[in-house]
């Protein structure tokens, strides 16, 4: 039998008890992964082991594969009416909203993030993600379409059967709402693979579904590695759809395994560099604010953050004066903290990876204006950092640091620095900051992004599709626009007296 997590928090700002199953969940049910092996799960604030969790295999697929798919042609896809998978959710949006402050308590320590940030925003947005496709459970419908007068057409949407989900470790469960919101409300079973990073929310989830009502083998859990598991997810038969959201360099390998399988259908939502655009025209302070928050929010870790800023050369100046002065006041340190901005990176590996973008940009011969260092003594903390100086060619400001450092530059005209925002392989997101509406729109158009922030940066609605252009990704997620990517288009023909 799986071992029980129980954890006892006694925080400042959260104090109470959390306790679940660390099991592989499969059909309704909590079990030992095939192997009966563990991944540590690790505390980011200081490297400490918070518990192990079992670990899944290539094996526990095939079986999540087989009870998903018996669930499908039984008790859910076209043999439950929206109706209900729409109650169910609702149901399990409720029970998730009850336990908000858990939910966030454990993304804050397996994540590092700030619990206060946490409670305020990933939790309810979860909360709002699910109750937004539960409304759309029976809404999913088809075309009537005129052809001739001996014919009718028309076309349904169906459910695809059983889908795979890989998220990443930096909106655990943010991704997953993403991901299994729109899938379910359609009618898909799902095999869902977290992160090994940060697979507490998840496992806790999982235990809802059940209380929620869900039959067995609708939704399923599995953590593991990818090379095992995602990989087991991407190349298995019996999965028509993988949806992953990640690096650009594993969303090439399941784009690979997917062709190589059973030409997988696929959403990828991956990498980016996204541009912010602060022009001499902007409200100043609201375009420092917002840009503070587009790097430095959830600690960097954000596939859409503005890492690089282009700034008009009439205000660079106080720009970087008043951002200086915003970066310097972040407060870091310990998630649970009542006034904590940024926590730890999620992990030593992620640490590594930013501390060697940060010493490429020094050798590089950009001038570090502001942090570049390891924070604290213990744990995975990196102070934020400002980088000045920087040439369009070097690492930092091509490639994605996914970690809290910005890449300031100057522009002079709009079509400079709209031709510098393009040059790059990503096209997730980007920002304009200008109070001149003609010159905010007419920039945004010419942007090649996903997503396009007019004053404001990283504000994502579950009504309003995400995704990216370019090496950012395939398909959208969110919106209505989501559901496209759950639903197999038939078309039906009815002859009403045509002879032959």
């Amino acid at each position: 039998m799986p071992q029980t997590f129980t954890y006892q928090f006694d925080t400042p700002t959260y104090k109470g008890t959390s306790s679940f199953s660390t099991g592989v969940f499969i059909n309704g049910k909590f079990i030992d992964g095939s192997d009966n092996t563990t991944i540590d799960v690790l505390n980011p604030a200081n490297g400490k082991l918070i518990t192990q969790v079992s670990e899944g295999t290539p094996k526990d697929v095939d079986y999540a594969v087989e009870c998903a798919q018996k669930a499908f042609d039984t008790v859910w896809g076209l043999n439950c009416p929206g109706t209900e998978r729409g109650r169910l959710l609702y149901k399990l949006a409720d029970l998730m909203e009850e336990r908000l402050d858990e939910f966030a308590a454990l993304e804050a320590l397996d994540v590092g993030k700030a619990y206060n940030f946490a409670k305020g925003a990933d939790v309810p947005g979860t909360v709002a993600t699910i109750r937004y496709y539960a409304g759309w459970a029976d809404k999913i419908h088809g075309k009537t379409i005129e052809t001739t007068q001996d014919k009718i057409s028309y076309t349904v949407h169906e459910p695809l059967g059983v889908v795979a989900q890989i998220i990443p470790w930096n909106f655990p469960l943010t991704m997953l709402s993403w991901k299994l919101g729109p899938a379910v409300a359609a009618g898909n079973c799902v095999i869902l693979k977290p992160s090994e990073f940060t697979p507490l929310t998840a496992l806790l989830f999982a235990q809802l579904t059940v209380e929620a009502g869900f039959p067995p083998g609708v939704i399923n859990i599995i953590v593991g590695y990818g090379n095992t598991v995602g990989e087991a997810l991407s190349h298995h038969m019996g999965i028509e759809k993988v949806a992953f959201t990640g690096s650009t360099l594993v969303g090439r390998k399941i784009m690979k395994s997917a062709a190589e399988s059973n030409l997988k259908d696929i959403t990828l939502e991956l990498g980016g560099k996204s541009p912010g655009i602060v022009f001499d025209d902007c409200d100043l302070d609201q375009a420092v604010n917002w840009s503070v928050h587009g790097i430095y929010f959830n600690h960097g870790q954000v596939c859409a953050a503005s890492s690089r800023i282009f700034v008009h050369a009439k205000i660079y100046d106080d720009f970087l004066a008043k951002f200086t002065e915003r970066a310097k006041a972040i407060k870091l340190g310990d998630p649970f903290g009542a006034d904590t901005y940024q926590g730890p990176q999620v992990s030593q590996q992620q640490y590594d990876r930013i501390m060697g973008y940060i010493n490429a940009g020094k050798e590089a011969g950009a001038t570090v204006h502001l942090g570049g260092e390891r924070w604290g003594k213990e744990g995975y903390f990196i102070e934020p950092t400002i980088f000045t100086n920087n040439k369009p060619d070097m690492k930092i400001v091509r490639e994605e640091i996914f970690g809290p450092v910005a890449v300031i530059m100057k522009f002079e005209t709009d079509d400079e620095v709209i031709a510098q925002a393009n040059d790059t392989v990503y096209g997730l997101a980007a920002s304009v900051f200008s109070k001149n509406i003609d010159r905010a729109l007419k920039t945004a158009q010419k942007l090649r992004a996903g997503s396009l922030w007019v004053n404001c940066a990283s504000h994502v609605s579950p009504q309003v599709p995400f995704g990216g252009f370019k090496q950012s990704g395939i398909g959208r997620e969110l919106g209505e626009y989501a559901l496209e990517h759950y639903t197999a288009v038939k078309a039906v023909h009815i002859n009403l007296g045509h002879q032959i």
